[in-house]
């Protein structure tokens, strides 16, 4: 049992706090803060009514450390858990040193002025945290998270090393929208503007975005075009798991999304850097992710299903010869709508990162420093995605990916 506090109010975050009501006996205080506290207090009206659980709501901006610190303080929560930007990652952070409380985020930081999403920013903070006695976990969300935590369950029970590794994430949903990201539209436009890279042979190799494309047949939603980008993941994994020959991630993505992405590009609306415009500074990208739909709106109207999964290929942990195997899970965006008023790409990264709060508060992942999911043992996390709505399946290929 414990008090927890909550950093912002998207779509992953109305999710988090939802499945936090819904279980009280772990979350028994749950407080929410954000830049905009009307949305937080909608969250919380939502919360109430369907759950009957108090959510106590804020304004702050994350990025101010004294004024975070200011909160944590009155709050006085066990652990913090940022559902914020990327970019605030490191503030957040910094303030939950000062005021001596646990740390919990679902992806890694990035600067505003670079599309580079890397742990060494967070990982450099380690002794900081080992120091204070305090323990931070990054990257709780499904990818990273659910991902890295599939793969080292496979490690535990499947396989005794991994030598190839591919993540599958699919949306297989349809919102009804010209053009829309299912989640934080300038995150998401970074990742896939950005440079495409995978691990190979010790080192990561880089590759124009969007270059690689291959078509996958997905459970639960069918035949989708997947692209190879690169996810932070793919870092934590090569570091954890040395053996690694190859490991790549792959996302789908629907003609008219690319269609749509190819244009914004040319006419240079995802440029992330400044231009003039009438007098003021303004960053392209910031300006469209204003005027497209929010990924948090776009629940009542999606329907179809996620499919997000690992396919890993090693030596058997049993002595039989190299096996591959696919765990994965298959998500209904009308249940997540139903259970939570969000759709499922929200409700795979926001179910996570209550489990892995759950995992801190209750003491089953313990440590001072800073952590990734890796590092943690994955059966209590497993069990917990089994019991709070996404449920997973493994089965046995014939043999390696031939893409």
């Amino acid at each position: 049992m414990s008090t927890v506090l909550v950093i912002g109010a998207g779509g992953v975050s109305s999710v988090c706090v939802h499945k936090m009501a819904m279980n009280k006996d772990i979350f028994p205080e749950i407080h929410l803060a954000s830049r905009t506290k009307s949305k937080c207090d909608a969250i919380a009206k939502s919360v109430k009514e369907r759950t009957g659980v108090d959510v106590a709501t804020y304004e702050i901006d994350a990025e101010e450390v004294p004024a975070m610190v200011n909160l944590i303080r009155k709050v006085e929560p066990s652990l913090v858990v940022n559902l914020a930007l990327p970019y605030q990652d490191l503030p957040i952070m910094d303030a939950c040193l000062e005021a001596g409380v646990d740390y919990l985020d679902t992806a890694n930081y990035e600067p505003k002025d670079e599309a580079k999403f890397e742990y060494h920013w967070q990982w450099a903070y380690h002794d900081r945290f080992k120091e204070a006695g305090l323990m931070a976990l990054l990257g709780s969300g499904f990818d990273p998270g659910v991902t890295s935590v599939f793969t080292m369950w496979l490690k535990k029970h499947k396989l005794k090393t991994i030598r190839q590794l591919d993540i599958l994430d699919c949306n297989g949903g349809d919102h009804g929208q010209a053009f829309a990201t299912n989640f934080n539209p300038e995150i998401n436009i970074r990742e896939v503007t950005a440079p495409a890279r995978h691990w190979e042979n010790g080192e990561f190799v880089e590759t124009p975005a969007m270059a690689k494309k291959v078509e996958f047949d997905f459970e639960a939603v069918g035949k989708k075009n997947m692209y190879m980008m690169y996810h932070e993941e793919l870092e934590s994994l090569a570091k954890f798991n040395p053996e690694l020959e190859r490991a790549r991630f792959w996302m789908t993505f629907g003609d008219e999304y690319i269609k749509h992405l190819t244009v914004l590009q040319n006419v240079g609306m995802t440029r992330i850097d400044p231009v003039k415009y009438q007098g003021k500074e303004i960053i392209p990208l910031q300006f469209l992710a204003a005027v497209l739909p929010k990924p948090e709106t776009l629940g009542e109207t999606t329907k179809g299903n996620t499919n997000i999964g690992v396919i890993a290929t090693g030596e058997a942990l049993d002595g039989s010869g190299e096996k591959t195997f696919y765990i994965n899970n298959i998500c209904s965006h009308e249940a997540a709508y139903e259970e939570t008023g969000n759709q499922a790409v929200s409700y795979t990264t926001g179910v996570p990162a209550m489990i892995g709060s759950a995992m801190m508060v209750q003491g089953t992942w313990e440590g001072d420093g800073v952590f990734n999911m890796e590092q943690m043992d994955p059966d209590p996390f497993m069990d917990m995605l089994n019991d709070h709505g996404l449920p997973w399946q493994v089965k046995e290929l014939d043999g390696p990916v031939d893409f």
